[in-house]
């Protein structure tokens, strides 16, 4: 059950010392300090030119030169380092971690890396051999790798993928271990004529996150034998939000509506969200707020905005302002609406304050939105209230929302058609 919106509203007051508190120059040389001892870790753990006894939680695919790419494996550095810990995953919310405890995880991670051409059907020996069979392992795996030169401790930042630490080009790998395969991965590698977004559907419904996924699509272990790719984990995250979300939205277009306009929220590494339902047939809509100062917009002296929108039937093309992020957030919601047997319209309000000082993956949208559904959340009367109870927290006007949003601008021009009949009618 719902409380009501100005009590909900209230326990997210926006707090602009708190805001403002770190200051540009802590900011810039942030990322640097957690570098800091790295190169003393890899000259411990380096034998000669080979890295020994080194466990691989994750791989990284590159997108630079497609179709011939770097593709990697990501291993600790720390001498008994709990592996597990260092892959992407969603219990990273769980555990509170914050923008510096990510960076302090992937900086240890060293990047050992091949070129490959992304064709590769049933390759399973030689570097991207070892680095498929510790995609699809249901746990790290113990690899030997050889290395061809010294590592660079530089780290590479997007808006999707989480960073990559340290990276160096590989000689050789070896796996040190036989890795364990789920069956469901096995039935999905045996099928030569499964179509990658059936099976990536099939794995999802058989309690594989998106995590495990991604990493399987990365690696060119979902798919019709012959189309068989390594797949650059840029797309592949977005892949597999996007395919996931249609099969969930597609599960839900004869589900009943939700019956009350509902308000969640979360904030989360610096990001805040508000989640608009509201009764109807689905429809969905992130509108991303970013702040002067913050890591997407540096330069700028006003707030950057940025939205996508999607009707009944979904979209037919890719998003281009607000990408992965869109992708990911829409994922959040539909899996809320599934647990619940419901659709709705749907608009997420990010806001991108500059306590989001470094990028750290589009994971922290993802995991953000999916657990602004915990615990309360408030309910109004209409959108149009749900709107004015949040306009003072938000850090733009309700005018400035409703030239970039489709929903908002949608409800303002209902709401004059609807006084213009009035006046006909009068």
């Amino acid at each position: 059950m719902g409380i009501g919106l100005d009590e909900f509203v209230a326990d997210f007051q926006r707090d602009e010392a708190d805001e403002r508190r770190r200051l540009a120059e802590e900011k810039s040389y942030a990322i640097t300090e957690h570098l800091e001892g790295v190169a003393e870790q890899f000259d411990e753990r380096l034998q000669g030119d080979a890295l020994f006894g080194s466990t691989a939680p994750e791989v990284f695919v590159g997108r630079s030169g497609y179709p011939n790419v770097s593709t990697g494996v990501l291993s600790p550095m720390a001498e008994d380092a709990d592996a597990a810990a260092y892959a992407t995953s969603g219990d990273w919310y769980a555990r509170g971690l914050g923008v510096e405890d990510v960076l302090q995880r992937r900086s240890g991670l060293l990047n050992s890396t091949r070129s490959a051409d992304v064709d590769v059907d049933d390759t399973w020996d030689g570097f991207v051999g070892v680095q498929r069979e510790v995609a699809i392992a249901d746990r790290p795996v113990d690899v030997e790798v050889g290395l061809a030169d010294t590592p660079d401790l530089n780290m590479a930042f997007d808006d999707i993928t989480t960073p990559t630490g340290p990276r160096a080009r590989a000689r050789d790998a070896e796996l040190a271990e036989n890795p364990h395969v789920p069956r469901a991965v096995e039935k999905t590698l045996e099928d030569d004529d499964w179509r990658a977004e059936g099976a990536m559907t099939y794995l999802y419904r058989r309690g594989f996150d998106v995590y495990d996924i991604n990493t399987i699509l990365s690696a060119g272990a979902l798919g019709q034998g012959e189309n068989r790719r390594l797949v650059p984990t840029r797309w592949s995250i977005t892949a597999v939000d996007d395919t996931v979300g249609q099969y969930l939205r597609g599960g839900l277009q004869h589900s009943n509506s939700v019956d009350t306009v509902q308000v969640w929220a979360n904030e989360y590494m610096g990001n805040r969200y508000w989640v608009i339902l509201t009764p109807g047939n689905w429809e969905f809509e992130l509108v991303e707020m970013k702040a002067p100062d913050s890591v997407w917009n540096p330069e700028a002296s006003d707030y950057y905005l940025a939205s996508a929108h999607e009707g009944y039937e979904g979209r037919t093309g890719y998003v281009e302002e607000t990408a992965g992020a869109y992708y990911a957030a829409r994922l959040g919601v539909l899996e809320h609406l599934r647990e619940r047997d419901r659709q709705a319209k749907c608009l997420v309000l990010r806001e991108v304050t500059d306590d989001y000082w470094a990028p750290v993956g589009v994971w922290q949208v993802r995991e953000g939105v999916r657990h602004a559904f915990e615990g309360d959340h408030g309910e109004a009367e209409t959108f149009r209230d749900a709107l004015q109870a949040l306009e003072p927290q938000l850090p733009i006007s309700r005018t400035a929302l409703r030239r970039k949003s489709t929903l908002v601008a949608g409800l303002q021009t209902a709401l004059t058609d609807f006084c213009g009949q009035l006046d006909r009618a009068r």
